[in-house]
């Protein structure tokens, strides 16, 4: 009796480990995007949007049907040296309108820069995900 509830206590700690270490364990990938998704489409049901809702549930099927963790690193991956290209071609930008002396282009080559380096680290949080 005494082994048998040695047992089960320690088959109790066991699960209730298991359990709290992939409660607090953050979705990544695949599994992440799916969430999100779901979350977008529970708020969608409950405000009765139903064209919302519709676009949602085609999105989660091809997320289910198609996602991979490996692909979805990969388009992550090309969405990150496209941002990075991007902020080159901005800092160039603001280079020459810096060169020209003109503080209102200075002032637009600026604003293009500060959202495309916000875009970059957008891109670089997504790939950690």
């Amino acid at each position: 009796m005494h082994r048998t509830l040695l047992l089960s206590a320690l088959l109790l700690t066991s699960a209730l480990v298991y359990a709290a270490e992939n409660a607090t364990a953050p979705l990544t990938g695949c599994a992440a995007k799916h969430q999100a998704i779901n979350a977008q489409l529970e708020i969608a049901k409950s405000q009765g949007n139903s064209n919302q809702q519709a676009g949602l549930e085609k999105a989660l099927k091809q997320v289910q049907d198609n996602c991979t963790d490996s692909n979805l690193r990969t388009e992550r991956e090309a969405e990150m040296v496209k941002a990075e290209e991007q902020v080159s071609e901005r800092e160039i930008d603001l280079r020459e309108a810096l060169a020209k002396g003109d503080q209102n282009d200075i002032s637009k080559r600026q604003s293009k820069l500060h959202e495309a380096r916000a875009t970059l680290q957008q891109t670089r949080e997504a790939l950690m995900q």
